[in-house]
């Protein structure tokens, strides 16, 4: 959420920084109700102040035993008044807050211009895409041999669901835990098991509600829940409400979780495979930081979640995202791409973003300045480190060989009980 006072300040700046997303503020009609609420809050402020002023009135006339009839009276007439215009108030606070709550972030001056994914600019690359002897197959093909049913998903649950068994479960489980350890040992994350089911208040702290409920699994019951996209969700829940004493930043965090998406917006998108899935794991990373550190956290996290794909040796490239593919809570993202030798291309593996106080500001995750001794809002960063089945399908992809075997890649081996190659 954007702060509140900046709206009101220098809502033609807000609006103008916001177009840079090609997001159109309504700024009459923002203006327009935040001059209404102002007005009702005075009405009710004076309306309070003149009870109030009653009610000592009539303490004083008690004392000097006068008739306090006509005084009791108003101070009725008042207390009738005032609570019909705090129900003015509510109702208008509710509607600048819903307006608010659709806002997205403020961009970093860092982030390229652009209108959408074309614009995005292209940082670093690592590796080299393999030169293959053969035609390479897609990691449906490969994966089909040694394991991998979409046909027993499609009995179970239907489309974008995938079964695994065998050698390439085992696969897809080691893949886990090698990247658990990874940052926990050599990054120095501390490990999160957190919960898969969470309450709307939870998702609005980080944005996915009221925006993209569409995208979300509702669990019905009471109370109701949703089942998480990201484990950014429960993890950054962590410091709801909290103020967290300086010496206990910077927080990391490193989380494994199952996510579940509708891919509402996704029809007709990557409808083979497990590029796009309603069902998927990821190792989530999670950052609280100081402000003044959040952009030099920004480049470690994003640096973390390299590692991985290095140490798999899948060759891919870091993408600085434009302004108009920027996420909606994010102020600056970085996008991993892995390379896909089916697709001849960079499929995005992971993205890392700084959120700035954008979603601290809905949790209230705070930390005592030790500057000031007040409370200030949080930094939060988070990133994939990495999305396990895409990390799945770039082995597959890239580690095949011309007999259907595939080669695991070494990182890999003490995980697999020392199995170095995949045969159908």
């Amino acid at each position: 959420m954007l702060d509140p006072k900046l709206l009101r300040s220098d809502l033609p700046g807000v609006a103008a920084q916001l177009a840079r997303r090609n997001f159109v503020l309504d700024v009459a009609g923002f203006a327009a109700l935040e001059e209404q609420r102002k007005a009702v809050q005075i009405e009710a402020d004076r309306l309070r102040a003149e009870r109030n002023a009653g009610a000592k009135a009539v303490g004083q006339a008690k004392a000097k035993g006068q008739d306090v009839a006509a005084l009791l009276a108003r101070g009725e007439a008042l207390g009738s008044e005032l609570q019909a215009i705090e129900k003015q108030l509510d109702a208008v606070q509710a509607e600048l807050t819903a307006l608010q709550l659709g806002l997205p972030n403020l961009l970093h001056a860092s982030v390229p211009v652009g209108r959408d994914e074309s614009a995005n600019v292209e940082m670093r690359r690592w590796g080299e895409p393999r030169q293959f002897s053969f035609d390479p197959k897609d990691h449906v093909a490969v994966g089909e041999r040694i394991g991998m049913d979409f046909e027993a998903a499609g009995r179970i649950s239907g489309a974008r669901f995938v079964v695994m068994t065998g050698s390439l479960a085992k696969l897809h489980r080691a893949l886990i835990q090698f990247m658990l350890d990874l940052h926990v040992n050599a990054h120095g994350y501390r490990e999160a098991y957190v919960p898969y089911l969470v309450h709307a208040t939870a998702l609005e702290g980080t944005g996915q509600l009221p925006k993209f409920e569409q995208d979300l699994f509702a669990v019905r019951g009471d109370p109701g829940f949703f089942l998480i996209p990201t484990a950014e969700v429960p993890v950054t829940n962590l410091v709801r409400d909290q103020i967290l004493a300086p010496e206990m930043l910077p927080l990391k965090y490193v989380a494994h979780t199952p996510c579940f998406r509708s891919e509402a917006g996704a029809a007709g998108k990557d409808t083979r495979g497990m590029i796009r899935q309603h069902q998927f794991e990821k190792v989530e990373l999670v950052h609280m930081v100081r402000p003044d550190q959040s952009y030099a956290a920004l480049e470690e996290l994003t640096g973390h979640a390299e590692a991985v794909l290095r140490a798999l040796d899948l060759p891919y490239r870091v993408i600085s995202l434009c302004a108009g593919d920027v996420g909606f809570s994010s102020a600056k993202t970085y996008d991993l791409e892995v390379w896909l030798p089916s697709q001849q291309r960079y499929r995005e593996i992971s993205s890392c973003s700084n959120c700035e106080s954008f979603q601290a500001r809905r949790l209230q995750a705070r930390w005592r300045n030790p500057a000031s001794g007040k409370p200030e809002l949080l930094h939060t960063l988070n990133g994939s480190g990495v999305a396990v089945g895409r990390a799945l399908v770039a082995i597959l992809e890239n580690c095949q060989q011309a007999d259907g075997t595939v080669t695991v890649p070494s990182a890999l081996v003490p995980y697999m009980s020392g199995t170095a190659l995949l045969t159908p």
